[in-house]
């Protein structure tokens, strides 16, 4: 038998979102988080109906010393293509007529409703930007942490960009340096289709029970398509295995030392760092996107301590758009609560 409840709402679920006038009551959302890197990362139409093909250069044409009366062969570059497939985030919510309209409140109850699965949606693409590995969930995107999963340089190029902050249990975070542009990074949705969570109001429906019997409820539709592309690796740096329990030990890891290093593994950096180019020529590449540094709270409470410190020229609070930001050289600390705090050893 199918458990009443779990998947519709009852009356006592309405009972327990009203107050004592028969209001709907402001409801407390405990489970809320704050994923700025929803509100950062740049959204580009695919080229394709189910994502985003790239083009790499792999190889770059070699030239010959040539003696007199001796010819040259010809050369030539290589090139390979890389695709980036979208995922679908989908669900409905249905709510009976009769629960919906206690009281006169439809409107109200069902904004309440709504507002979940909002927030919702909102964790789990946050997530996945983290973690999504398609490999194990093929109906998701691949996010971040899968491609910059080894330090280890013989079996990914990504290595290059992991820096270890010397954490060994399972009680590591991350901090990600990731850089948003048409030419680096950026999120991704199917050629053609809407771009961002789409909520439709589709009404008054009959539907059906666990029973298979007819009801009459509300209806709502919510729907995401969104993948993730990487156009440089490089444009990514993770810093990994920082334990949480040993923030504020001898063990600690030295972020701002750590946080220096992945600014330099970038090919460019931006003007306010005030750093030196490192790889790619700077009339080339001067403007290549919009360069973010994320973190979750631990470690942004951490940050924000040495900020604070007046000893300390790198890390500064600043005033942004109004609002007190964290900056490093520059670069904006934005909080992921969706990075965790019991992440395996990156090996």
């Amino acid at each position: 038998m199918a458990t009443i409840g779990a998947a519709a709402l009852t009356y006592a679920d309405w009972a327990k979102r009203m107050d004592d006038g028969y209001r709907v009551a402001v409801i407390i959302e405990m489970l809320s988080q704050t994923n700025e890197i929803l509100d950062d990362m740049l959204v580009v139409e695919g080229n394709l109906p189910t994502g985003h093909k790239t083009t790499v250069r792999t190889g770059l044409p070699q030239a010959t010393w040539r003696l007199l009366n001796q010819g040259v062969p010809n050369a030539k570059s290589t090139t390979a293509q890389l695709v980036d497939t979208c995922g679908n985030l989908e669900t409905y919510s249905v709510i009976d007529k009769d629960v919906a309209d206690l009281n006169g409140n439809t409107a109200e109850f069902r904004l309440s409703e709504v507002k979940s699965f909002l927030e919702g949606m909102s964790q789990q693409v946050a997530s996945t930007l983290i973690y999504g590995n398609q490999a194990l969930n093929p109906e998701r995107f691949t996010g971040f942490a899968p491609r910059y999963s080894t330090k280890t340089t013989t079996s990914s190029q990504t290595a290059n960009n992991v820096l270890d902050g010397g954490g060994t249990a399972s009680t590591n975070t991350s901090i990600w340096l990731l850089t948003w542009g048409v030419d680096t990074w950026h999120a991704t949705f199917p050629k053609g289709k809407i771009t961002g969570l789409q909520h439709r109001d589709m009404g008054e429906w009959p539907v059906l029970d666990s029973a298979s019997n007819t009801y009459q409820a509300y209806r709502d539709h919510f729907k995401w398509e969104i993948g993730l592309v990487m156009r440089d690796w490089r444009y990514g740096v993770r810093i990994c295995n920082i334990d949480v329990t040993q923030l504020t030990g001898v063990s600690a890891a030295n972020l701002i030392n750590l946080l220096v290093r992945g600014i330099y593994r970038l090919p460019t950096q931006p003007v306010s760092a005030g750093t030196v180019q490192t790889s790619d020529t700077p009339e080339v590449r001067a403007n290549m996107g919009r360069t973010v540094i994320y973190c979750n709270r631990v470690i942004r409470t951490y940050l924000d301590l040495q900020a604070m410190n007046k000893t300390n020229v790198l890390l500064r609070l600043e005033e942004f758009d109004g609002k007190v930001v964290t900056t490093f050289r520059g670069i904006p600390v934005r909080t992921c609560d969706a990075i965790l705090n019991n992440e395996a050893q990156v090996t």
